[in-house]
């Protein structure tokens, strides 16, 4: 990322040529984690985005895709993203922009699960305010929110649901199950 923190990413695929795509509505997702050692001011996350199937293949000059993990946006509209819809972002003009849905973003002291809805469908190329950019004096301008409408238990007055030790709800020096329903 250009402020120089490692945020790597790992990606679900169908195959080598195409991400998985989640179907769930109506529906519930899972998963494993033990965050005992992720201290504060670390933030281990889970998101769904709305990141093209075949990461941007085929459109314009990309004939990269999934293959190579091509197609990447997200709600803050990161400069970083090199392939853009088919055109190469190779310095750092344009943000990527798409819909973003904070499934667990947490360390062992906070957790916080955040919708990051934007007024654009699918992945955005922006430019300008459009990229809502902060050290711009911009970030509430752009097609996305960036802040999000975030749940966390401590913020809304459950001071004992997540934290270390057995005094907590969710003890989180222990493995846990993270499970999120989507009822429509």
């Amino acid at each position: 990322a250009q402020s120089g923190n490692a945020a790597p990413r790992l990606y679900v695929t169908d195959g080598e040529d195409a991400y998985h795509m989640f179907k769930l509505k109506n529906r519930e997702f899972s998963f494993d984690v033990d965050v005992a050692s992720l201290a504060c001011g670390m933030n281990g996350a889970l998101y769904f985005i709305e990141m093209d199937e075949h990461g941007g293949k085929g459109k314009g000059a990309n004939t990269a895709g999934a293959k190579l993990g091509t197609g990447y946006c997200d709600a803050q509209c990161p400069h970083d993203v090199k392939w853009q819809n088919g055109i190469a972002n190779v310095d750092g003009e344009h943000g990527m922009c798409c819909f973003e849905m904070d499934i667990w973003e947490a360390n062992r002291e906070a957790t916080a699960f955040t919708p990051h809805p934007c007024n654009v469908e699918g992945a955005f190329r922006c430019s300008g305010v459009d990229c809502g950019r902060g050290e711009l004096g911009e970030r509430y301008m752009g097609v996305c929110d960036k802040d999000g409408c975030d749940l966390n238990a401590y913020r809304m007055g459950s001071r004992d649901h997540y934290g270390q030790g057995a005094n907590f709800e969710v003890d989180s020096n222990k493995p846990m199950t993270v499970i999120t329903q989507f009822i429509t």
